[in-house]
């Protein structure tokens, strides 16, 4: 586990081990925002969070784990995966020398599991104990929840950090398990979710809560993932739900089975946006027969084609939520909309452009100007 290394050194072992793992709210630009140059910047990620754009270290305590998921590089047993290990001193350390090198303004901590998911978590909370108290740090922190975390480990790491992470990897019970049969899906992942709205109605606690899933590597569909998303949105005040597209990776159980498309991934980050931001139902996503999205067009954009093409949307007598269905259309452009109609009447497509809607020839088959189609309708272009 090279302990004779120094702190930066060993990170610089790691390489960008958590490239797959988002640390912020723009996860597919994040994940090319690593150096290519590789050391001690591969683990640096430009990564946007909730206080802005930031450089982030993303590390792990250990790379060494003793589960066996099928998808996974760090499986127990890999042999082609290089190891390091961190005391929490070691990491905290090396987090306080990039900082105060400028060259990080937060860290996202994850780990393999290494002796139980409790042992790991406290090497986890450990680390930022020390980056908080000893180093006095108050910026931004990331923190991995493991399978079968405590209580009161989950209400720490909550007041330690600013985003907590429990990660589904799959939509259900039996995809879970297809996936990595020593978790359970229920009892160790779910219920922790659950946790973190109990804790943050009970407790005084800075952190929100995300998951991830692994995107279609044991037949899941995109209805099964965006169901329980909706769930986890509504039911327990999830911030955000992250979608991986499934890579093979040599030297596991699954390394022959094929990678999935980034326009799926992309696809599913847009639907979740409907159920979270726009206040969609799951069943009003526009699903094709087999249970997934379309990839040639967005999910907002099937649906308005199959609803609003014959029946369109007259834009000044729409209600905010009618406004929002529309393609081009978001939830700033709607709000000026309605300011703007009560004091004029809105009837051509320059209009609208100038009240900040960017695009509204994406608006334009779907809408009626006072009672009128608009005149010009420039080609759509996919969101």
């Amino acid at each position: 586990m090279h302990p004779e290394l120094d702190p930066i050194e060993k990170l610089a072992r790691l390489g960008n081990v958590n490239a797959y793992e988002p640390a912020g709210d723009a996860p597919q630009s994040e994940r090319l925002a690593f150096d290519a140059g590789g050391g001690i910047m591969s683990c640096i990620a430009h990564v946007t969070t909730p206080h802005g754009k930031k450089p982030v270290l993303k590390a792990m305590v250990t790379t060494a784990c003793e589960k066996n998921c099928y998808y996974c590089p760090f499986r127990a047993g890999r042999g082609e995966m290089r190891r390091v290990a961190f005391t929490p001193d070691e990491m905290a350390e090396a987090f306080d020398r990039l900082r105060r090198a400028g060259l990080v303004e937060g860290i996202f901590l994850s780990s393999g599991i290494l002796n139980g998911g409790v042992a790991t978590q406290d090497r986890i909370l450990d680390t930022a104990e020390i980056i908080r108290r000893r180093y006095h740090y108050r910026g931004y922190i990331h923190l991995k929840i493991m399978p079968g975390a405590e209580y009161d480990q989950v209400v720490r790491a909550m007041q330690l950090a600013d985003r907590v992470s429990i990660n589904l990897e799959g939509p259900t019970p039996e995809r879970l398990s297809e996936l990595a049969p020593k978790k359970d899906f229920s009892a160790e992942l779910l219920e922790r979710l659950r946790w973190t709205h109990r804790i943050r109605q009970r407790e005084r606690v800075r952190a929100d809560a995300v998951t991830q899933f692994v995107v279609g590597a044991v037949g899941d569909t995109d209805l099964e993932l965006l169901s329980l998303s909706g769930w986890l949105y509504r039911q327990i005040g999830l911030r955000r739900a992250y979608y991986s597209a499934f890579n093979p990776v040599r030297g596991t159980p699954f390394e022959d089975r094929p990678p999935v498309s980034p326009l799926r991934e992309r696809r599913l980050y847009q639907a979740s946006f409907l159920l979270r931001d726009y206040r969609w139902d799951v069943e009003e996503l526009p699903f094709e027969q087999d249970g997934n999205l379309r990839l040639d067009v967005d999910p907002k954009r099937a649906w308005a084609d199959a609803h609003l093409r014959q029946a369109p949307v007259e834009i000044m007598r729409a209600s905010r939520d009618e406004l929002l269905r529309i393609p081009g259309i978001g939830p700033k452009g709607a709000d000026a909309i309605l300011r703007a109609r009560r004091k004029g009447r809105l009837t051509d497509l320059s209009h609208l452009r100038a009240l900040g809607v960017r695009a509204p020839e994406r608006a334009a088959p779907y809408i009626l100007l006072n009672g009128r189609r608009p005149p010009r309708q420039l080609p759509l272009q996919s969101r």
